[in-house]
Protein backbone atom coordinates (compact mmCIF):
# COMPACT_ATOMS: atom_id res chain seq x y z
CA UNK A 1 0.00 0.00 0.00
CA UNK A 2 1.19 3.44 -0.73
CA UNK A 3 2.98 5.60 1.58
CA UNK A 4 1.12 8.69 3.12
CA UNK A 5 3.21 11.88 3.03
CA UNK A 6 3.42 13.43 6.58
CA UNK A 7 2.24 17.26 6.39
CA UNK A 8 6.00 18.84 7.15
CA UNK A 9 7.77 21.32 5.06
CA UNK A 10 11.44 22.12 5.45
CA UNK A 11 10.18 26.00 5.45
CA UNK A 12 7.84 28.07 4.14
CA UNK A 13 8.06 32.14 4.18
CA UNK A 14 4.52 32.43 4.21
CA UNK A 15 3.92 30.31 7.19
CA UNK A 16 1.95 31.35 9.60
CA UNK A 17 2.97 31.52 13.59
CA UNK A 18 1.40 28.91 16.47
CA UNK A 19 1.75 30.05 19.75
CA UNK A 20 1.70 26.93 22.43
CA UNK A 21 0.85 28.24 26.10
CA UNK A 22 0.56 26.89 29.45
CA UNK A 23 -2.61 29.02 31.89
CA UNK A 24 0.57 29.78 34.43
CA UNK A 25 2.82 32.22 31.05
CA UNK A 26 -0.80 33.04 29.81
CA UNK A 27 -0.71 36.88 30.98
CA UNK A 28 2.98 37.57 29.99
CA UNK A 29 1.87 35.94 27.06
CA UNK A 30 -0.93 38.37 26.37
CA UNK A 31 1.28 41.44 27.76
CA UNK A 32 3.73 40.80 24.81
CA UNK A 33 0.92 40.66 21.52
CA UNK A 34 -0.58 43.37 20.23
CA UNK A 35 -3.38 45.14 21.86
CA UNK A 36 -5.84 44.10 19.70
CA UNK A 37 -4.94 40.48 19.03
CA UNK A 38 -4.51 40.60 23.62
CA UNK A 39 -8.25 42.31 23.74
CA UNK A 40 -9.46 39.90 21.56
CA UNK A 41 -7.91 36.49 23.36
CA UNK A 42 -9.36 38.22 27.19
CA UNK A 43 -12.87 38.83 25.36
CA UNK A 44 -12.84 35.41 23.98
CA UNK A 45 -12.23 33.85 27.39
CA UNK A 46 -8.90 32.13 26.45
CA UNK A 47 -7.49 30.54 29.29
CA UNK A 48 -4.75 28.49 28.21
CA UNK A 49 -6.52 25.23 28.94
CA UNK A 50 -5.78 22.12 27.18
CA UNK A 51 -6.46 21.34 23.36
CA UNK A 52 -8.11 25.20 23.35
CA UNK A 53 -7.21 26.73 19.91
CA UNK A 54 -7.91 30.51 19.40
CA UNK A 55 -7.63 32.28 15.66
CA UNK A 56 -6.18 35.55 15.97
CA UNK A 57 -7.24 38.01 13.63
CA UNK A 58 -4.81 40.24 11.74
CA UNK A 59 -5.14 42.91 8.84
CA UNK A 60 -4.91 40.17 5.97
CA UNK A 61 -6.85 37.84 7.96
CA UNK A 62 -5.95 35.27 10.18
CA UNK A 63 -2.42 36.11 11.14
CA UNK A 64 -1.70 33.79 13.75
CA UNK A 65 -2.87 30.56 15.86
CA UNK A 66 -2.81 29.95 20.08
CA UNK A 67 -3.33 26.65 20.95
CA UNK A 68 -3.90 25.64 24.90
CA UNK A 69 -1.55 23.30 26.36
CA UNK A 70 -2.61 22.98 30.17
CA UNK A 71 -0.40 21.09 31.98
CA UNK A 72 -0.54 18.46 29.35
CA UNK A 73 3.25 17.30 28.00
CA UNK A 74 2.48 14.71 25.93
CA UNK A 75 2.38 14.78 21.99
CA UNK A 76 -1.16 14.93 22.50
CA UNK A 77 -1.35 18.14 23.36
CA UNK A 78 -1.16 19.21 19.49
CA UNK A 79 -2.72 16.40 17.97
CA UNK A 80 -5.10 18.59 17.16
CA UNK A 81 -3.77 21.06 15.18
CA UNK A 82 -3.30 19.55 11.78
CA UNK A 83 -7.40 19.54 11.51
CA UNK A 84 -8.33 22.52 12.93
CA UNK A 85 -5.94 25.12 11.88
CA UNK A 86 -7.00 26.17 8.46
CA UNK A 87 -4.64 24.82 5.62
CA UNK A 88 -1.08 26.07 4.90
CA UNK A 89 1.49 26.38 6.25
CA UNK A 90 2.68 27.10 10.44
CA UNK A 91 5.41 27.36 12.26
CA UNK A 92 5.71 26.54 16.15
CA UNK A 93 6.95 29.41 18.23
CA UNK A 94 9.07 28.80 21.05
CA UNK A 95 7.64 27.81 24.56
CA UNK A 96 6.99 25.59 27.37
CA UNK A 97 6.87 22.67 25.19
CA UNK A 98 9.16 19.66 23.79
CA UNK A 99 9.69 20.29 19.50
CA UNK A 100 10.07 16.96 18.93
CA UNK A 101 6.89 15.92 21.05
CA UNK A 102 5.09 19.01 19.32
CA UNK A 103 5.79 17.59 15.51
CA UNK A 104 4.60 14.31 16.51
CA UNK A 105 1.95 15.14 18.04
CA UNK A 106 1.20 17.36 14.67
CA UNK A 107 2.03 14.27 12.90
CA UNK A 108 -0.41 11.86 14.53
CA UNK A 109 -3.24 14.13 14.52
CA UNK A 110 -3.17 14.71 10.57
CA UNK A 111 -3.56 10.58 9.56
CA UNK A 112 -6.21 9.50 7.89
CA UNK A 113 -6.91 5.82 6.29
CA UNK A 114 -7.30 6.92 2.93
CA UNK A 115 -7.13 3.60 0.86
CA UNK A 116 -10.63 3.85 0.34
CA UNK A 117 -12.02 7.11 1.02
CA UNK A 118 -10.19 10.97 0.93
CA UNK A 119 -9.75 13.30 4.29
CA UNK A 120 -12.62 15.77 4.70
CA UNK A 121 -10.45 17.97 4.16
CA UNK A 122 -6.33 18.46 3.31
CA UNK A 123 -4.42 19.19 6.68
CA UNK A 124 -2.64 22.05 7.87
CA UNK A 125 1.52 21.01 7.31
CA UNK A 126 3.81 21.99 9.75
CA UNK A 127 7.43 23.29 9.34
CA UNK A 128 9.66 20.83 10.43
CA UNK A 129 11.68 22.33 14.08
CA UNK A 130 14.91 21.99 14.34
CA UNK A 131 16.25 18.05 15.27
CA UNK A 132 12.64 16.88 15.21
CA UNK A 133 13.90 13.85 12.72
CA UNK A 134 13.59 11.30 15.31
CA UNK A 135 9.91 12.77 15.78
CA UNK A 136 9.23 12.53 12.26
CA UNK A 137 10.60 8.74 12.04
CA UNK A 138 7.97 7.99 14.83
CA UNK A 139 5.09 9.36 13.14
CA UNK A 140 5.68 7.54 9.87
CA UNK A 141 6.37 4.39 11.73
CA UNK A 142 3.18 4.82 13.79
CA UNK A 143 0.98 5.58 10.45
CA UNK A 144 2.52 2.16 8.61
CA UNK A 145 1.43 0.33 11.86
CA UNK A 146 -1.90 2.48 11.86
CA UNK A 147 -2.14 1.71 8.08
CA UNK A 148 -1.90 -2.40 8.55
CA UNK A 149 -4.19 -2.38 10.94
CA UNK A 150 -6.91 -0.49 9.17
CA UNK A 151 -6.63 -2.34 5.93
CA UNK A 152 -9.33 -4.62 5.36
CA UNK A 153 -8.91 -8.74 5.73
CA UNK A 154 -9.56 -8.68 2.39
CA UNK A 155 -7.13 -6.34 0.97
CA UNK A 156 -3.99 -7.81 3.88
CA UNK A 157 -4.31 -11.51 3.67
CA UNK A 158 -0.85 -13.69 5.41
CA UNK A 159 0.92 -13.01 1.91
CA UNK A 160 0.14 -9.02 2.33
CA UNK A 161 1.76 -8.81 5.42
CA UNK A 162 4.79 -11.04 5.07
CA UNK A 163 5.33 -8.97 1.65
CA UNK A 164 5.06 -5.29 4.06
CA UNK A 165 7.72 -6.61 6.39
CA UNK A 166 10.08 -7.96 3.68
CA UNK A 167 10.26 -4.59 2.22
CA UNK A 168 10.47 -2.86 5.36
CA UNK A 169 14.04 -4.94 5.99
CA UNK A 170 14.88 -4.74 2.44
CA UNK A 171 15.01 -0.35 2.30
CA UNK A 172 16.96 -0.83 5.85
CA UNK A 173 19.29 -3.43 4.44
CA UNK A 174 18.58 -6.35 6.56
CA UNK A 175 18.44 -9.76 5.27
CA UNK A 176 15.71 -10.88 5.10
CA UNK A 177 13.54 -14.42 4.79
CA UNK A 178 10.21 -15.95 3.91
CA UNK A 179 9.15 -18.98 5.58
CA UNK A 180 6.58 -20.99 3.95
CA UNK A 181 5.10 -24.65 2.45
CA UNK A 182 6.44 -27.34 3.29
CA UNK A 183 9.79 -25.46 5.15
CA UNK A 184 6.93 -23.58 7.13
CA UNK A 185 5.28 -26.88 8.16
CA UNK A 186 8.51 -28.59 9.09
CA UNK A 187 10.18 -24.96 11.15
CA UNK A 188 7.13 -23.78 12.38
CA UNK A 189 4.67 -26.58 12.51
CA UNK A 190 1.85 -24.26 15.26
CA UNK A 191 1.96 -21.52 12.48
CA UNK A 192 1.01 -24.01 10.06
CA UNK A 193 -1.68 -25.52 11.61
CA UNK A 194 -3.62 -22.62 12.81
CA UNK A 195 -3.06 -21.20 9.45
CA UNK A 196 -4.26 -24.06 7.13
CA UNK A 197 -7.85 -23.92 7.32
CA UNK A 198 -7.57 -21.11 5.57
CA UNK A 199 -7.57 -21.07 1.26
CA UNK A 200 -4.76 -18.10 1.87
CA UNK A 201 -1.65 -20.44 3.15
CA UNK A 202 0.33 -18.87 5.91
CA UNK A 203 3.54 -17.26 6.02
CA UNK A 204 6.32 -16.43 8.52
CA UNK A 205 8.35 -13.44 7.47
CA UNK A 206 11.51 -12.77 9.42
CA UNK A 207 14.90 -10.47 9.07
CA UNK A 208 18.14 -9.72 10.48
CA UNK A 209 19.45 -5.97 10.97
CA UNK A 210 22.66 -4.77 12.39
CA UNK A 211 23.08 -0.52 12.97
CA UNK A 212 26.23 0.69 11.15
CA UNK A 213 28.10 1.21 14.09
CA UNK A 214 26.91 -2.71 15.49
CA UNK A 215 29.48 -5.57 15.56
CA UNK A 216 28.47 -9.18 16.23
CA UNK A 217 29.19 -8.75 19.52
CA UNK A 218 26.33 -5.72 19.83
CA UNK A 219 22.76 -6.31 21.71
CA UNK A 220 20.44 -8.50 20.05
CA UNK A 221 16.98 -7.03 20.37
CA UNK A 222 14.57 -9.73 19.10
CA UNK A 223 11.01 -9.16 18.37
CA UNK A 224 8.04 -11.60 17.45
CA UNK A 225 4.52 -10.50 16.67
CA UNK A 226 1.15 -12.07 16.12
CA UNK A 227 -0.34 -11.22 12.86
CA UNK A 228 -3.51 -13.29 12.39
CA UNK A 229 -4.78 -11.27 9.57
CA UNK A 230 -8.63 -12.24 10.54
CA UNK A 231 -9.85 -14.12 13.01
CA UNK A 232 -13.20 -16.19 13.16
CA UNK A 233 -12.29 -18.06 16.08
CA UNK A 234 -12.03 -21.70 14.38
CA UNK A 235 -14.35 -24.22 14.74
CA UNK A 236 -14.79 -22.56 18.17
CA UNK A 237 -16.64 -19.78 16.22
CA UNK A 238 -16.97 -16.15 17.68
CA UNK A 239 -20.09 -14.13 18.20
CA UNK A 240 -20.75 -11.38 14.94
CA UNK A 241 -20.10 -8.80 17.04
CA UNK A 242 -16.60 -10.53 18.67
CA UNK A 243 -15.55 -11.28 15.09
CA UNK A 244 -16.61 -7.43 13.65
CA UNK A 245 -13.41 -6.63 14.20
CA UNK A 246 -10.83 -8.87 13.77
CA UNK A 247 -9.23 -7.71 10.77
CA UNK A 248 -7.04 -6.13 13.95
CA UNK A 249 -5.91 -9.23 15.15
CA UNK A 250 -2.50 -8.51 13.58
CA UNK A 251 -1.74 -5.46 15.34
CA UNK A 252 0.87 -7.44 17.31
CA UNK A 253 2.92 -8.06 13.89
CA UNK A 254 2.29 -4.22 12.77
CA UNK A 255 3.15 -3.21 15.93
CA UNK A 256 6.77 -4.86 15.79
CA UNK A 257 7.05 -3.61 12.31
CA UNK A 258 7.04 -0.29 13.83
CA UNK A 259 9.60 -0.79 16.61
CA UNK A 260 11.79 -2.45 13.70
CA UNK A 261 11.97 1.12 11.44
CA UNK A 262 12.46 2.97 14.63
CA UNK A 263 14.99 1.03 15.39
CA UNK A 264 16.27 0.74 11.56
CA UNK A 265 15.85 4.36 10.36
CA UNK A 266 17.50 5.96 13.94
CA UNK A 267 20.71 3.67 13.05
CA UNK A 268 20.68 2.46 16.96
CA UNK A 269 24.19 0.62 17.25
CA UNK A 270 22.35 -2.93 18.23
CA UNK A 271 21.88 -6.05 16.14
CA UNK A 272 17.80 -6.77 15.30
CA UNK A 273 15.78 -9.70 14.46
CA UNK A 274 12.53 -9.55 13.88
CA UNK A 275 9.63 -12.63 13.29
CA UNK A 276 5.97 -12.26 12.67
CA UNK A 277 3.72 -14.89 11.74
CA UNK A 278 1.04 -14.42 8.82
CA UNK A 279 -1.89 -16.43 8.92
CA UNK A 280 -5.78 -16.45 9.16
CA UNK A 281 -7.76 -18.40 11.59
CA UNK A 282 -10.72 -19.93 9.05
CA UNK A 283 -13.10 -22.61 9.47
CA UNK A 284 -12.95 -25.76 6.41
CA UNK A 285 -12.17 -29.23 6.69
CA UNK A 286 -8.92 -29.14 6.78
CA UNK A 287 -8.64 -26.08 10.08
CA UNK A 288 -7.87 -27.68 13.36
CA UNK A 289 -10.48 -28.94 15.72
CA UNK A 290 -10.50 -28.67 19.56
CA UNK A 291 -8.88 -31.59 21.18
CA UNK A 292 -6.10 -31.65 18.10
CA UNK A 293 -2.75 -32.22 19.16
CA UNK A 294 0.21 -30.15 17.97
CA UNK A 295 3.54 -30.63 18.22
CA UNK A 296 5.97 -27.64 18.40
CA UNK A 297 9.20 -26.66 17.62
CA UNK A 298 10.30 -26.59 20.80
CA UNK A 299 9.01 -30.91 20.91
CA UNK A 300 6.21 -30.05 23.68
CA UNK A 301 3.53 -31.22 22.35
CA UNK A 302 -0.01 -29.23 22.82
CA UNK A 303 -3.72 -29.92 22.98
CA UNK A 304 -5.64 -27.79 21.62
CA UNK A 305 -8.42 -26.74 24.46
CA UNK A 306 -9.93 -23.86 21.95
CA UNK A 307 -9.67 -22.74 18.98
CA UNK A 308 -9.86 -19.11 19.41
CA UNK A 309 -6.96 -19.10 21.43
CA UNK A 310 -4.78 -19.61 18.01
CA UNK A 311 -2.77 -16.72 18.58
CA UNK A 312 -0.34 -18.09 21.10
CA UNK A 313 0.03 -21.01 19.34
CA UNK A 314 1.21 -18.79 16.45
CA UNK A 315 3.89 -16.98 19.10
CA UNK A 316 5.15 -20.40 20.47
CA UNK A 317 7.22 -21.59 17.61
CA UNK A 318 8.38 -17.84 17.03
CA UNK A 319 9.37 -17.53 20.69
CA UNK A 320 11.50 -20.66 20.88
CA UNK A 321 13.37 -20.26 17.62
CA UNK A 322 13.71 -16.28 18.55
CA UNK A 323 14.90 -17.36 22.54
CA UNK A 324 17.17 -19.92 21.26
CA UNK A 325 19.54 -17.09 19.72
CA UNK A 326 20.28 -15.66 23.04
CA UNK A 327 19.13 -12.36 22.65
CA UNK A 328 19.59 -9.29 25.36
CA UNK A 329 16.00 -8.67 25.11
CA UNK A 330 13.08 -10.21 23.44
CA UNK A 331 9.87 -8.75 23.12
CA UNK A 332 6.06 -10.01 21.52
CA UNK A 333 3.54 -8.20 21.18
CA UNK A 334 0.06 -9.58 20.38
CA UNK A 335 -3.68 -8.65 20.53
CA UNK A 336 -4.08 -12.21 22.58
CA UNK A 337 -7.00 -11.72 25.13
CA UNK A 338 -9.98 -9.93 25.94
CA UNK A 339 -9.08 -10.48 29.80
CA UNK A 340 -6.15 -8.39 29.15
CA UNK A 341 -8.87 -5.38 28.15
CA UNK A 342 -11.25 -6.62 31.06
CA UNK A 343 -8.22 -5.99 33.53
CA UNK A 344 -6.21 -2.58 32.09
CA UNK A 345 -8.67 -1.28 29.20
CA UNK A 346 -8.22 -0.25 26.12
CA UNK A 347 -5.66 2.40 26.00
CA UNK A 348 -3.08 0.67 28.45
CA UNK A 349 -1.45 -2.39 27.29
CA UNK A 350 -0.80 -5.33 29.13
CA UNK A 351 2.87 -6.07 30.40
CA UNK A 352 4.40 -9.12 31.42
CA UNK A 353 8.01 -9.92 32.04
CA UNK A 354 10.37 -12.02 33.67
CA UNK A 355 13.15 -9.65 34.41
CA UNK A 356 11.96 -6.50 37.23
CA UNK A 357 14.96 -4.19 35.51
CA UNK A 358 13.84 -4.55 32.16
CA UNK A 359 10.37 -4.17 33.56
CA UNK A 360 11.01 -1.43 35.20
CA UNK A 361 12.56 0.46 32.26
CA UNK A 362 9.82 -0.27 30.11
CA UNK A 363 7.14 1.10 32.77
CA UNK A 364 9.32 3.98 33.05
CA UNK A 365 9.74 4.31 29.00
CA UNK A 366 5.86 4.39 28.89
CA UNK A 367 5.69 7.26 31.03
CA UNK A 368 8.28 9.35 29.04
CA UNK A 369 7.13 8.56 25.79
CA UNK A 370 3.23 8.86 26.90
CA UNK A 371 3.11 5.67 25.71
CA UNK A 372 2.24 3.92 28.63
CA UNK A 373 1.48 -0.27 29.93
CA UNK A 374 0.58 -1.78 32.87
CA UNK A 375 2.57 -4.92 34.47
CA UNK A 376 0.88 -7.94 35.38
CA UNK A 377 2.21 -10.82 37.24
CA UNK A 378 3.54 -14.20 35.87
CA UNK A 379 1.89 -15.84 38.65
CA UNK A 380 3.44 -19.63 39.12
CA UNK A 381 0.62 -20.63 40.71
CA UNK A 382 -1.48 -20.26 37.67
CA UNK A 383 1.47 -22.46 35.73
CA UNK A 384 -0.77 -26.02 36.67
CA UNK A 385 -3.81 -24.39 35.19
CA UNK A 386 -2.43 -25.45 31.74
CA UNK A 387 -1.72 -28.86 32.59
CA UNK A 388 -3.09 -31.63 29.92
CA UNK A 389 -4.17 -35.33 30.03
CA UNK A 390 -2.93 -36.03 26.74
CA UNK A 391 -0.30 -33.64 26.04
CA UNK A 392 2.27 -31.45 27.86
CA UNK A 393 -0.10 -28.50 27.76
CA UNK A 394 -3.17 -27.37 26.66
CA UNK A 395 -3.53 -24.08 25.17
CA UNK A 396 -5.96 -22.81 27.57
CA UNK A 397 -7.40 -23.31 31.30
CA UNK A 398 -10.39 -25.05 32.07
CA UNK A 399 -10.65 -21.80 34.64
CA UNK A 400 -12.99 -18.94 33.75
CA UNK A 401 -10.16 -16.11 35.69
CA UNK A 402 -7.03 -14.97 34.89
CA UNK A 403 -7.20 -15.17 31.17
CA UNK A 404 -4.05 -12.84 30.16
CA UNK A 405 -1.84 -14.42 32.97
CA UNK A 406 -2.88 -17.92 31.81
CA UNK A 407 -1.94 -16.85 27.94
CA UNK A 408 1.60 -15.59 28.83
CA UNK A 409 2.20 -18.66 31.04
CA UNK A 410 1.74 -20.58 28.53
CA UNK A 411 3.99 -18.09 25.89
CA UNK A 412 6.84 -18.63 28.83
CA UNK A 413 7.19 -22.54 28.70
CA UNK A 414 8.69 -21.99 25.14
CA UNK A 415 11.35 -18.97 26.10
CA UNK A 416 14.81 -20.90 26.39
CA UNK A 417 16.64 -20.24 30.55
CA UNK A 418 17.61 -17.36 30.82
CA UNK A 419 16.27 -14.99 28.46
CA UNK A 420 15.01 -11.47 29.26
CA UNK A 421 11.72 -11.47 27.87
CA UNK A 422 8.76 -9.16 27.57
CA UNK A 423 5.56 -9.85 26.44
CA UNK A 424 2.56 -6.92 26.01
CA UNK A 425 -1.02 -7.57 25.27
CA UNK A 426 -2.52 -5.28 23.28
CA UNK A 427 -5.89 -3.70 21.68
CA UNK A 428 -4.40 -1.98 18.75
CA UNK A 429 -7.26 -0.06 18.66
CA UNK A 430 -8.61 3.43 19.19
CA UNK A 431 -12.58 3.02 19.68
CA UNK A 432 -12.98 6.71 18.94
CA UNK A 433 -11.41 10.11 18.10
CA UNK A 434 -8.99 11.95 20.30
CA UNK A 435 -6.50 14.69 19.54
CA UNK A 436 -3.72 12.71 17.73
CA UNK A 437 -5.24 9.11 17.95
CA UNK A 438 -7.96 8.86 15.53
CA UNK A 439 -10.81 6.19 15.42
CA UNK A 440 -9.23 2.79 14.07
CA UNK A 441 -5.76 1.00 14.63
CA UNK A 442 -3.33 1.96 16.81
CA UNK A 443 0.43 1.72 17.80
CA UNK A 444 0.88 1.26 21.20
CA UNK A 445 3.91 0.63 23.39
CA UNK A 446 6.02 0.96 19.55
CA UNK A 447 8.04 3.74 20.79
CA UNK A 448 8.17 3.08 24.47
CA UNK A 449 10.11 -0.14 23.71
CA UNK A 450 12.48 1.66 21.36
CA UNK A 451 13.00 3.90 24.25
CA UNK A 452 13.50 1.43 26.77
CA UNK A 453 15.77 -1.09 24.95
CA UNK A 454 17.49 2.35 24.34
CA UNK A 455 18.39 3.15 27.74
CA UNK A 456 19.56 -0.84 28.90
CA UNK A 457 21.28 -1.83 25.36
CA UNK A 458 22.93 1.46 24.60
CA UNK A 459 23.31 4.11 27.43
CA UNK A 460 23.80 1.64 30.61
Amino acid sequence: MPAQQLPLVAADAAARPVHAVRPAALERFLAGLPTAQASFLRGAGFAAKADELALLPGDGGIAAAVIGLGEDRSPFAFGSLSTRLPEGAWRLEPGDYEPGAATLGFCLGAYHYGAFKAAKRTPARLVSPTNSQRAASEAAAIWMVRDLINAPANVLGPAELADAAIALGEANGASCKRIEGRALDEGYPTVATVGRGSTRAPVVAAFHWRGSKATEKSPLLSLCGKGVCFDSGGYDLKTQSGMLRMKKDMGGAANVLGMARIVMEADLPVRLALRIGCVENSVSGVAMRPLDVIRTRRGLTVEVGNTDAEGRLVLSDLLAEASDERPDLLVDCATLTGAARVATGPDLPALFCNDDAWAAALLAAGTATADPMWRLPLFDGYDSWLDSPVADLNNISGKAYAGAIVAALFLRRFIARDTKWAHIDLFAWNESTRPGRPEGGEAQTARAVVAAAETMLITS
